[in-house]
């Protein structure tokens, strides 16, 4: 008799190890990096994508790991099979990261010293070289072994230096996409942020392109340049002109609502275009005429107050600069342009600003583009958009990556650090008129700074809001972290990093937190705040002499009066216990309310340790009412006076 097989070695989970550690049939293309095909037709061999895994999940992007999952990352890139074993002998290590913002003046120096030494190494993966006679399974296994050298590297500078970097793209395929974009674009724009031009720009792609082809060009383009001043535009151009950094000024939404503002008035255009309106035609196209010297005589003047170098570009006047790097091998090639960048700092918007359509998808979410896609912009220009790329560079915390836009707000875990530079960078007052809110801060004698934190500017949000937990019914600071650092990566609190050299961020930002950067109905409580601000930082005000005695009310002056009363042998101590004023004596004396007859007769009999009736009985006035009213037909016997005198 054959014996039945166990039930425990079936299931979904016994399938599901056999599908992952099984070495059966069809593992070998779940573990390799694509599955070899040939065509019958012409017998040639091609490779297709992974079984285990569809081309966006492969697209997906990684700028942060954990401890096993980069392990088993690493693995696999290195092409090696490996087996748990149970060790006894298990040792923790204790690696010690700092941080800049904690450390010392004189610490802080060195660790800059060690970053400006060590900037060099912060490089991009290469492609490896490749030619025709490359094979498709080589040039996989070279890529994947020159990416693991790359991440080696980045390791080893990590550990042995002791210096804290920032989460880095972790996927070779996006970066295969960069690679596809720099090899066929003539010139290669860098889309940073104009708040923090120097955190999105990395040197080493410009040396990257050189080496693919030295006839290839770099542009910088700095966008959200409406969120700065001239002042500050000047400042960062005489930085990037001394470091011989070619650049441009851009803002794609000013672009997108000049664009908006054109089609609705070749609308209104067409609209008045009627027989009436042909009349009206001349005199109108006379005043237009007037209106447009007018504003283009406005326009050469600022274009010479601020020059080349500091104005914003058109979109007309960003294609022709774009022009200027076309190839002169034929009229029949295209200008081919890449765009690279980081995340959410506007590559998107930037190409619908460029072609005047939206044929990108737009998101504030980072890591929108997740291909390389060719846009035909003209007949003579051809965008290249490539997916945000977060590159290695130095941090001092993630909090700064969390302001900058870099890492998604909505997966935000640890809000303090964001906060905290949120409250630093943004003056108090500026907040309080921002938000309408009362920010109450710590005062100076009793340890605070003078500048609120970013937990007391989450608290009053809050509360300002109703955010408030379920439990503890407290203000829910996470909540309000993320309505506060998505103004401040929108740009409704504005603050833009000073170059190198500059050393007072507050003065350089000091235009952008003034009346005219608030709505209206926000400018009147602004002026107000300012001037108290201004009150509480008179040292004059915090003198004895100066100070004013706050009226008292009925209630303190009653107690003022009995502690103080005068010819008493306890003068200036309570005989009281501290709760009796809670108590009902201490309720009717403060507050001058009488007890209730029912009240007082319950409270004599508690201190007496009767019953409450016999009090009644006690009192001057006789009752010979009856007892209490019961249910029955027999109510009326309770009247007789007998009952009573029992």
């Amino acid at each position: 008799m054959v014996l039945a097989k166990s039930k425990n070695s079936v299931g979904l989970g016994n399938t599901l190890m056999k599908d992952r550690f099984a070495k059966g049939k069809g593992t070998d293309r779940k573990k390799g990096s694509a599955v070899t095909r040939v065509d019958k037709a012409t017998g040639h061999q091609y490779i297709t994508n992974e079984r285990a895994e569809a081309s966006w999940v492969k697209m997906r992007s990684v700028t942060e790991q954990g401890a096993l999952d980069e392990f088993l990352a690493t693995a696999e890139l290195a092409g090696t099979d490996f087996t748990a074993e149970k060790m006894n002998n298990v040792k923790i290590i204790h690696t010690d990261q700092r941080n800049p913002y904690l450390l010392s003046a004189a610490e802080e120096q060195v660790v800059l010293g060690k970053q400006k030494e060590n900037r060099a190494r912060l490089t991009v993966p290469r492609r490896p070289k490749w030619d025709a006679s490359t094979t498709p399974d080589e040039l996989d296994r070279l890529e994947r072994q020159a990416f693991l050298e790359w991440r080696k590297g980045l390791a080893e500078l990590q550990e042995t230096q002791d210096l804290l970097m920032t989460p880095f793209e972790r996927n070779l395929e996006v970066w295969r996409q960069l690679w596809r974009v720099i090899e066929r674009s003539d010139v290669v724009v860098q889309i940073v942020d104009a708040r923090n031009p120097l955190l999105f720009w990395s040197a080493d792609l410009e040396a990257y392109v050189k080496d693919v082809d030295q006839k290839k060009q770099n542009l910088l383009l700095i966008n959200k340049a409406d969120m700065m001043s001239y002042t500050q535009r000047k400042a960062w151009a005489s930085y990037l002109k001394g470091a011989g950094i070619a650049y441009r000024f851009f803002s794609a939404r000013l672009a997108k609502e000049m664009l908006e503002a054109e089609e609705l008035e070749s609308e209104a255009e067409s609209e008045e275009a009627g027989p009436s309106g042909q009349a009206a035609a001349p005199a109108k196209s006379e005043a237009a005429d007037e209106e447009s010297d007018d504003d283009d005589s406005a326009e050469d003047g600022s274009e010479e107050e601020e020059g080349a170098d500091t104005r914003i570009l058109t979109v007309d006047e960003l294609e022709d600069i774009l022009l200027e790097f076309a190839p002169q091998e034929g009229p029949d090639r295209k200008l081919q342009v890449g765009l690279v960048g980081y995340p959410n700092v506007g590559k998107s918007s930037t190409i619908n600003a460029l072609i005047g359509a939206k044929k990108v998808s737009v998101s504030s979410t980072p890591g929108k583009t997740k291909h390389f896609q060719t846009i035909h912009l003209s007949d003579r220009v051809i965008l290249c958009d490539c997916p945000g790329l977060v590159f290695p560079n130095f941090a001092s915390t993630k909090g700064e990556l969390v302001v900058n836009g870099v890492l998604p707000i909505d997966q935000l875990r640890e809000y303090s650090g964001p906060a905290t530079l949120v409250a630093r960078r943004i003056p108090h007052a500026f907040l309080e008129a921002t938000y309408g809110i009362k920010i109450r801060t710590r005062p100076l004698e009793e340890g605070g700074t003078g500048t609120p934190t970013g937990e007391e500017i989450l608290n009053a949000y809050a509360r300002h809001r109703g955010f408030m937990t379920a439990g503890m019914g407290q203000p829910d600071q996470s909540r309000a972290a993320r309505y506060v650092l998505k103004d401040y990566v929108n740009g409704r609190l504005l603050y833009v990093e000073p170059p190198p050299g500059v050393e007072d961020a507050e003065e350089f930002n000091a235009e952008l937190h003034d009346m005219g950067h608030l709505p209206e109905k926000r400018r009147a409580g602004f002026a107000s705040a300012m001037e108290e601000h201004a009150a509480d930082g008179d040292d004059n005000v915090s003198l004895p002499s100066d100070l004013i005695p706050l009226p008292l009310g009925p209630k303190s002056q009653r107690l003022d009066k009995e502690f103080f009363k005068a010819g008493n042998a306890g003068a200036g101590h309570l005989s009281r216990p501290f709760n009796y004023k809670y108590s009902q004596q201490g309720i009717a004396e403060t507050t001058g309310k009488h007890l209730s007859k029912r009240k007082m007769r319950t409270m004599i009999a508690i201190e007496k340790g009767i019953d409450p009736k016999d009090v009644e009985l006690a009192s001057g006035k006789k009752h010979f009412k009856g007892g209490k009213k019961t249910g029955g037909k027999n109510r009326g016997n309770g009247n007789k006076p007998s009952d009573n005198l029992d």
